[in-house]
């Protein structure tokens, strides 16, 4: 079966799991930038890393789908999965805000990110075994050294904020900023990815601009 309904559903599910963190934000209860941060400063800060962690996963799925021929029953469930990780970040970090980054909230808000990592692997996997069409996308993602680092460091991040005494000490301020440098990874573009969608397009005899 063709890809472009699992990419509508997925797309239209990320549109409204980064609409829900929004809206979990707080009105400053004063008029300066003092009231800004004690109300809602933090909370910026948990919303825009997991914003930019929604936006790289919606930016690989993109293109792993768009290299992708063929989907299958076990793709569907498998794309599944991983929305429904994905669905828990509004829920994980409003529960990390709230909490001013306590122990318990920062390390099941990096066992969130673990797991919504494992859960795009196996839809990368799925997609592979679904159809001899999809072998690009093995080709593209090679050795995958991001991929396997990535768990890595979200263990490491978890294993810091374990040792933290109190809301907002240094070892969870240190766990957070483990999840952000793994974000910072994955923001730096794969050029084997973008350079396969644009060999594909050309054989399709269309044109791809990349940002």
């Amino acid at each position: 079966m063709p890809t472009n309904r699992l990419e509508a559903f997925s797309d239209g599910v990320l549109a409204i799991i980064i609409t829900i963190m929004v809206l979990e934000l707080r009105t400053p209860e004063g008029f300066d930038l003092a009231a800004l941060w004690h109300t809602t400063g933090l909370g910026l800060l948990t919303y825009l890393l997991s914003f930019v962690y929604v936006g790289i996963y919606w930016n690989n799925h993109h293109h792993m789908l768009h290299l992708a021929q063929k989907v299958s029953g076990g793709v569907l469930w498998a794309n599944l999965h991983l929305l429904f990780w994905l669905s828990l970040l509004p829920f994980t970090t409003g529960w990390m805000d709230d909490s001013r980054l306590a122990r318990v909230p920062v390390v099941v808000y990096g066992v969130n990110l673990l797991a919504a990592a494992v859960a795009y692997w196996v839809l990368q996997r799925a997609i592979v075994a679904a159809a001899p069409e999809n072998a690009g996308v093995a080709r593209a993602v090679g050795r995958d050294v991001k991929g396997k680092l990535s768990p890595v460091l979200y263990l490491l991040g978890c294993g810091v904020a374990m040792l933290s005494t109190g809301p907002g000490d240094v070892a969870a301020w240190v766990g957070v900023a483990v999840f952000g440098v793994v974000a910072l990874l994955w923001l730096v573009p794969d050029r084997r990815i973008e350079r396969a969608v644009s060999e594909l397009d050309s054989t399709k005899g269309t044109v791809t601009t990349t940002p």
